[in-house]
């Protein structure tokens, strides 16, 4: 059994919460959500609200509260070779009411199928909300270019 070993970054002006599956083995090294060098992930975030690519965990995470997001994952352990999400099985979740009893989110996004699938599975008939499935910024999901992330993530930005 393989434990979640980061905290949750948001605070109480978090309005969008992002949630991915569980970390690769790359971010459970760095202790910090998608540590993969090919994760597009920051690349899309930092596009989207025009600022500089994010180098240090600090920079991450400012990056992140500057502009209300929170992001954790739905999978607190789960049995999981290397960071193949197909092989995960005895899932256990998160409970997300530690970000929601804290935070009016106003919007919940699941990075890519996968964190969909154990969302609605674990925690959805729990707090009742409904979530908005973004394409997967992983290196694994090679179909889509960064410029269709990017175009597909901007619902993330709050005017």
């Amino acid at each position: 059994m393989t434990r979640h070993p980061i905290k949750p970054v948001y605070d109480q002006n978090s309005k969008i919460l992002i949630l991915g599956s569980f970390p690769s083995v790359k971010s459970r090294e760095q202790m910090f959500f998608y540590g993969h060098p090919q994760n597009r992930f920051w690349k899309v975030i930092s596009q989207i609200f025009n600022t500089e690519l994010p180098n240090t965990i600090e920079e991450k995470k400012q990056l992140l509260l500057k502009n209300h997001i929170a992001v954790w994952d739905v999978i607190a352990s789960c049995d999981i070779n290397g960071s193949s999400d197909s092989s995960i099985k005895n899932v256990v979740a998160n409970d997300l009411t530690i970000i929601l009893n804290t935070a009016n989110i106003e919007k919940i996004i699941v990075n890519g199928k996968t964190a969909e699938k154990y969302y609605n599975k674990y925690i959805k008939n729990h707090i009742n909300r409904e979530v908005i499935c973004l394409p997967s910024t992983s290196p694994a999901n090679a179909m889509c270019s960064l410029n269709d992330l990017i175009n597909e993530w901007k619902i993330i930005k709050l005017v």
